[in-house]
């Protein structure tokens, strides 16, 4: 294959890094060593055969030719560059603590403020505020909370409008500028519950909470892309997903000790939750200031060190390392805006738009039943401190499902094939639900079954990491995010609405829907496939008819760009 070559500027800051010494004589003597004997990538520790040797080169093939853009990287690119799969896997530790780790706990922070509504709501929330309270899924009342349903219709349709335009902001002023001012506004308005007093400062809470954090997922998927190869980011985004879980848990834990302080200077124990856990993001948010650099070679700062958290020889395996796995990432800018023709070009990339429809469903099955799962437990006659802790055991079984479905799906490469194992799992607890009076079951075998059925392995970090396999560019991958978002909000809206108040007590109606929808789900899943296979063969076809000089030409023209190159293969 032919070599990537950088622009003059890149070769330029190159030549200058090493004449004052930021790249060592030893560095630059290892990088002219020939490549590595090619090889199958070990993804997972549990697959390396017992001929693995950490001291052998992991550079193992040329680059195809590209200018290198990447103004805060460039001084770090080199195509000659060689390192071993020992110095690459301390590399990717060294990222998984300080990147990783503090993303994760980001989210956390965000999710204490989007999940706290379902603990306030076992504390009598809805009563304090004289909103419906006689519903709940499995009970015998026969009333759903209405304005409960129209909270959380409210909160999505607003967490939808403000993806695209906080992307954009992101991906324009930079994730590690507006992620922490992002989390902080939005903990104010979290904190600003503690005086919710009627419908309207409700809504008008619920809205705005949703607008300041939309866009929050997608940037922190697009801001981890810089420091992850692709079959990398999947095993992470279950990593970030597992921090939206522990924050449910400690919401839990969290909320069974705030609202015993129901009565403290005459306020109910929600508001102080919404006080407390708000005051909690805040910090974090100030606290990401410090914590996220812009990227791989950009962590040097007055908090982080003058050296920064890698040294120059890390660098330089970072940058060389992703760009040898996704070379589009040669021209990723972390202050460079999306400008209204790419916009648009990434709108209409319809090789996006089967993982899109799967995002609007997919999650439907267990998204309706679990928006009322603390209702739903107090009406099957648990007290308001049970129902807090018996919302725990479904998150952490929920966790270990997610991780092994991540495992599976990049052990396999069978991404449509593993992420539908969440709707195979949810089909019999759904049937249950829909043939079984619920009213007169035990109330322990009821939650049970609702806990196994919220407990599927969420595809959610299996899809996210396809998404952003199938971009394959920088503007792609960053509308792409926002827009599967936006698809999985809107599923939000519908799942606010299926269960009604004319279907109680057991809402036969309303399982057969989500049973409806998830066999449409399956059948969304095999056409992606079909459809990707296709267009691979199709574009194989193609391929292997050009002769090998067809092929430079049509490289070094740059005639297709990113997910549309003949030499692309889309995940399936």
């Amino acid at each position: 294959m032919p070599t990537i070559v950088p622009d003059q500027g890149a070769q330029e800051k190159l030549r200058q890094s090493e004449l004052e010494g930021g790249i060592e004589k030893e560095e630059t003597e290892f990088s002219v060593a020939p490549l590595g004997e090619p090889q199958e990538n070990r993804k997972f520790w549990f697959q390396r055969r017992k001929d693995y040797d950490p001291n052998a080169i992991a550079t193992q093939f040329e680059l195809n030719e590209i200018n290198v853009y990447s103004r805060e990287n460039a001084h770090r690119f080199d195509p000659s560059a060689r390192w071993t799969w020992g110095e690459e896997r301390k590399v990717i530790r060294k990222i998984d603590w300080r990147i990783m780790l503090w993303v994760a706990v980001m989210f956390t922070a965000m999710e204490l403020d989007r999940a706290n509504l379902s603990q306030a709501v076992a504390d009598d929330f809805l009563a304090d505020l004289g909103f419906t309270t006689n519903g709940g899924l499995f009970t015998n009342f026969n009333r759903l909370p209405v304005d409960l349903n129209l909270g959380n219709s409210v909160y999505a349709l607003s967490f939808l409008a403000g993806e695209f335009p906080s992307q954009l902001l992101a991906k324009w002023v930079g994730p590690d500028r507006y992620i922490p001012v992002q989390i902080i506004l939005f903990s104010i308005v979290s904190a600003s519950q503690f005086s919710l007093n009627s419908k309207a400062s409700f809504l008008a809470c619920r809205s705005l909470l949703a607008l300041l954090q939309g866009g929050f997922i997608p940037e922190c998927v697009l801001y981890l892309s810089y420091f992850y190869k692709h079959h990398e980011l999947t095993i992470r985004l279950s990593f970030f997903w597992t921090g939206m879980f522990i924050a449910d848990i400690l919401a839990s834990i969290i909320a069974f000790g705030l609202l015993h302080l129901r009565g403290v200077r005459g306020y109910a124990g929600w508001r102080w939750l919404f006080l407390i856990e708000g005051l909690i993001t805040g910090t974090v948010g100030i606290a990401s200031f410090v914590m996220l650099p812009p990227g791989p070679t950009q962590t040097a700062s007055w908090s982080r060190g003058e050296k920064g958290w890698f040294t120059p020889r890390e660098e330089s395996i970072m940058v060389n390392r992703i760009i040898r796995d996704d070379p589009s990432k040669g021209t990723m800018h972390n202050r460079q805006p999306i400008t209204l023709k790419l916009l648009w070009q990434s709108l209409t990339d319809i090789d996006l738009w089967p993982l899109y429809a799967i995002g609007l469903t997919f999650n439907i099955p267990t998204f309706s039943p679990g928006q009322y799962l603390t209702l739903s437990l107090k009406g099957l006659g648990f007290t308001t401190f049970e129902t807090n802790l018996l919302s725990i055991p479904y998150l952490v079984l929920k966790i270990i499902n997610m991780m092994l479905l991540s495992i599976l799906a990049e052990v396999t490469g069978q991404l449509a094939a593993s992420a539908v194992l969440f709707q195979f799992w949810c089909l019999p607890f759904l049937v249950y639900l829909r043939v079984v009076d619920t009213t007169h079951a035990s109330k322990w075998l009821t939650w049970a079954i609702i806990s196994l059925l919220l407990a599927a392995p969420l595809a959610h970090p299996v899809q996210v990491g396809w998404v952003s396999r199938n971009a394959n560019t920088v503007r792609s991958r960053a509308v792409g995010a926002a827009l599967y978002n936006m698809f999985l909000q809107a599923g939000v809206v519908i799942s606010s609405n299926i269960y009604r108040a004319d279907d109680a007590p057991l809402y036969r109606r309303g399982n057969t829907v989500l049973l409806g929808i998830l066999s449409l789900n399956v059948v969304l899943y095999v056409i992606a496939k079909m459809y990707y296979i296709w267009r691979n063969r199709s574009r194989a076809q193609k391929w292997d008819s050009m002769t090998p000089e067809e092929r430079l030409v049509y490289l070094s023209d740059h005639q297709d760009k990113g997910n549309k190159r003949l030499d692309f293969r889309l995940a399936s």
